[in-house]
């Protein structure tokens, strides 16, 4: 199967897009025309620089307007498809779009439209050129795709084949199995993207919000299905028109797609294993089971104020790295890395960033079913040299600059901390009944959470909330949840619009830090509560007005209320079903801890209570746009 992804869907001018399409390992690209014209080079030039790059034009398009126009239009038609005929013959490709008219003085009829295109065919045919004919969900006769496929039937020339586009489709509301009886030898190109459910007009929804399959709302899925059942066996490719994807990094994009395309048509051969799907074989997502670390970057006097801070939650240091400046901070089945090495990648992050989460964790099934996958998407494998001694734990690198370790029990990988970490001999009484991590809450611009979303939800088995929004005292913050099925992992992404939120202050601050916080499980808040303050840790303080809100809200008892007061804790409930939570104070440039007990039942993260937690935390700051205390 080759991969495609038209030049439209990224930003720069037509060298900048092919050397990010190039470096993300897509095969080819469908040559949008207005790219071509604005590049000052001509098509030969142009078609050199393309293979230059290794790619190949699976597709020259659109060519508008064509079928069904009256004379002398109808000639003026023809002889402006043998022009651009003339175009493709330097530039080296022999596949053109032409997409249905919504020229106003188009006649319409099935008829009609199939003689024009029977007769363009002839003339193709001469040059070695495939017509292929496209529905546009807008077009002013033909917008369905079973039209288009009439249409292309009754030309019945060897040159012209049908082109299927998932959101002429599927924005319609058209049955993906009207394409399974559609010979596959006669689509001669398939579209793909995505876009979230959105009830507007039809080409505005497709010029401005289309995505990457899986970061919407429409079955891309099963239309691929159809589509593979027919036994088509050409290029794949990528039509996004998306306005944020306009205006941000063009290598990052390319990247998202190639991820996109490949988790896609790798769920597609999964789903119906007798359609032939001509791709490597890579793992399946792999389930993942939790946080098995967390490890920060933190040097010198940074380094003593965390360890401080750790030991009032009532973490010990459990144990010393044997060959490195790292410490081991272990509560029940927390555990927290704090690693002052002034060489490798914790020391990089820590001169960019300060004291920040550098490295993540996590619990997997496989590790090395987990790195193959990640490296099949186009994620980059993470190493750094391992000492006398050391474990080599499978890593990537993932998003904005982080690193993931994957730990398996099969391997032998939770070994790790045994192996590798001498114990201090530091009991465990201080503990004050905190369990295991129950989420982290990462935090990027608003325009990399689709990244950050698609990342998640096609490297492991995990699905992704609606978006919400979140309301700062200076902004809107736009908030969705990935997690496992099980609930075993959680992670909340936030997405912020302006430096003046709590969120954008974090970013911009702490130089696209990601983890903004870890919120830690407990099965007694208040005996929690207790220990902590015993310990000299100090809660955000919530002001008065919030419980008297709340006692007008909820049925609770005035014993309850008095002592979430005193403990500042916060409360939400959803069918009968409870929330409680409280939080640390900033610390690090923004970076803070919340404390949580969730009931059975509770799938939610107390998110009627963050507008309050914002500006809680704003009045402990300084004034707007200074740091956070």
């Amino acid at each position: 199967m080759k991969t495609s992804i038209a030049t439209v869907s990224i930003s720069g001018a037509l060298p900048e897009k092919l050397e990010a399409i190039a470096a993300a390992g897509y095969d080819g690209i469908e040559i949008f025309e207005q790219d071509f014209i604005t590049h000052d080079g001509g098509p030969a030039e142009v078609g050199r620089m393309i293979r230059d790059h290794g790619l190949e034009i699976t597709l020259f398009q659109p060519f508008r307007d064509f079928e069904c126009l009256p004379e002398p239009m109808r000639s003026k038609a023809f002889e402006r498809a043998q022009r651009k005929f003339d175009v493709m013959g330097e530039l080296g490709t022999d596949r053109i779009l032409i997409c249905s008219s919504v020229h106003p003085r188009s006649l319409g009829g099935i008829d009609r439209a199939a003689d024009d295109l029977a007769a363009l065919g002839e003339i193709a045919a001469t040059r070695g050129i495939t017509l292929g004919y496209e529905a546009l969900a807008w077009g002013r006769h033909v917008n369905d795709h079973r039209d288009a496929w009439e249409i292309v039937r009754r030309a019945s020339h060897p040159n012209v084949g049908l082109v299927l586009d998932s959101f002429h489709s599927l924005g319609r509301g058209i049955a993906s199995d009207s394409i399974r009886s559609i010979p596959g030898d006669k689509i001669a190109f398939v579209q793909l993207a995505d876009a979230p459910a959105i009830d507007m007009d039809l080409l505005y929804w497709s010029r401005h919000f289309r995505n990457m399959p899986g970061e919407g709302d429409l079955d891309v899925q099963g239309f691929m299905q159809a589509v593979m059942a027919t036994g088509y066996a050409g290029p794949v490719s990528l039509e996004i028109f998306n306005d944020q994807f306009r205006g941000s990094n063009a290598r990052a994009v390319a990247k998202d797609g190639y991820r996109s395309l490949i988790a896609l048509m790798d769920d597609v051969r999964r789903s119906e294993p007798e359609t032939p799907v001509d791709l490597p074989a890579i793992p399946a997502r792999v389930p993942a089971n939790g946080v098995s670390f967390l490890e920060f970057a933190a040097q010198g006097e940074a380094a003593e104020d965390l360890s401080a801070f750790l030991a009032t939650l009532g973490f010990r240091r459990a144990g010393r790295h044997r060959n490195k400046q790292i410490d081991l901070w272990q509560q029940n089945d927390v555990r927290i890395v704090v690693n002052s090495e002034t060489e490798g990648h914790a020391a990089h992050a820590w001169n960019a960033r300060g004291t920040c989460i550098c490295d993540i964790g996590l619990r997997v099934g496989s590790a090395q079913d987990t790195v193959a996958r990640a490296s099949a998407l186009g994620s980059a494998p993470f190493e750094q040299p391992t000492g006398p001694g050391e474990l080599n734990i499978p890593a990537i690198h993932g998003l904005g600059g982080s690193v993931m370790h994957f730990i398996d029990a099969a391997s032998g990988l939770d070994r790790v901390w045994d192996v590798e970490f001498v114990p201090t001999g530091h009991d465990a009484a201080a503990q004050t009944g905190l369990t295991h991590v129950d989420h982290l809450a990462q935090t990027m611009s608003y325009e990399d959470m689709l990244s950050w979303t698609l990342f998640y939800t096609t490297l492991f088995d995990m699905r992704k909330s609606s978006m919400v929004d979140v309301i700062d005292p200076d902004g809107i913050v736009r908030s969705q949840v990935v997690e496992s099925r099980d609930g075993a992992l959680r992670i909340t992404l936030n997405g912020a619009e302006t430096h003046r939120t709590l969120a954008g202050r974090f970013l911009a601050e702490n130089f696209g830090a990601s983890v903004q916080h870890v919120a830690l499980a407990t099965e007694d808040i208040f005996g929690t509560a207790e220990a902590l303050a015993a310990r000299g840790f100090e809660a955000l303080p919530i002001p008065e007005n919030y419980y008297d809100d709340l006692a007008s809200r909820f049925d609770l008892s005035a014993e309850l209320l008095s002592r979430m007061r005193s403990a500042n804790i916060l409360y939400d409930s959803v069918d009968g079903s409870e929330f409680l939570q409280f939080y640390s104070r900033s610390f690090a440039g923004g970076m803070f801890f919340e404390i949580v007990q969730r009931g059975p039942g509770y799938t939610g993260f107390g998110g009627p209570n963050a507008p309050f937690r914002i500006a809680a935390q704003k009045r402990l700051g300084r004034h707007k746009g200074m740091p956070l205390a």
